[in-house]
């Protein structure tokens, strides 16, 4: 069985990467700059040197593969949801010219809004490509990252975390390493097939003001958390110079699921995991803050 990583040194990929490696697979990774994979790694893997949003090298790069685990890479420029349409075009691709015959894709609750959710519309528009290109598919509806929270270490800092959403909301958080431990059974298992949906919800719903306490406790300093309004949040961002829409895909991304919006999969055995914010903050985020 022939198995490429996109991404391999992301959030979940790093993980994946070694899993994949322990089971006794000797991947493909695709990344456009292999510099960031570690050097025992490097030895355990075969490289595609790719630009995901080139679907020609995407189509080369996988000549051959079984399975694929696909990430739509973070948008870089000042049209992310048009970034996004290239990566779902390269992952539609992979399957009708590069032959792969089953993708695994790291998307996120709320894709089944499919509009109206920010960039996780772009992941939306992914899981549409996909599921018209005709190979098995499972689509991971990831909660909301842990390491989210390394983007806001400035703000951690300083005591005070800003949010769109209402404090006492609850919403599911998960880490990287139970998503990649997801992925890689189901990219081993041989008992799948056709269209599927598989939320990875991680061990609880949490609001925003939990996070904080469970942060704060972790780290070992004050930590709150207040709701700002919308325009402040979004002068803040064109502030920093970031584009119309590259504002809209971000706030979008809270905004959205102000509807009074439900995961289209509940918490369940199947989607919950078991790692734990609190372990992981004192064991991965804590040394970050110095």
């Amino acid at each position: 069985m022939r198995i490429a990583v996109a991404a391999p040194t992301g959030h979940v990929g790093r993980h994946l990467v070694s899993i994949l490696i322990r089971a006794g697979v000797r991947p493909l990774v695709l990344s456009r700059d292999p510099a960031g994979l570690a050097s025992d790694i490097r030895a355990e893997v075969d490289v595609a040197v790719t630009d995901l949003l080139d679907g020609d090298a995407v189509v080369e790069a996988v000549s051959g593969v079984d399975s694929l685990y696909w990430v739509d890479p973070p948008p870089a420029g000042d049209d992310p949801l048009a970034e996004y349409g290239l990566a779902a075009a390269s992952a539609a691709r992979a399957v009708t010219e590069g032959g792969v015959g089953r993708v695994v894709f790291q998307s996120s609750v709320g894709a089944e809004k499919r509009h109206g959710v920010g960039e996780i519309d772009g992941l939306a528009a992914t899981e549409v490509a996909l599921d018209h290109a005709g190979a098995d598919v499972l689509h991971l509806r990831c909660g909301y990252f842990f390491t989210n929270l390394e983007y806001q270490l400035d703000a951690i800092r300083a005591g005070m975390l800003q949010v769109l959403i209402p404090v006492d909301k609850p919403m599911p958080w998960v880490s990287p390493r139970d998503i990649a431990e997801v992925a890689a059974g189901r990219l081993l298992s041989k008992e799948w097939s056709g269209r599927q949906v598989q939320a990875v919800h991680g061990p609880a719903d949490l609001t925003w003001r939990q996070v904080a306490g469970i942060v704060s406790e972790a780290i070992g300093r004050p930590l709150d958390v207040e709701r700002i309004p919308e325009e402040d949040m979004r002068s803040a961002m064109r502030g920093l110079g970031m584009s119309a829409a590259g504002v809209d895909s971000l706030v979008g991304m809270s905004t959205g699921f102000l509807d009074g919006f439900e995961p289209e999969q509940q918490r369940s055995v199947r989607s919950t995991t078991p790692s734990s914010l609190a372990a992981w903050a004192y064991g991965e985020f804590r040394p970050l803050l110095g």
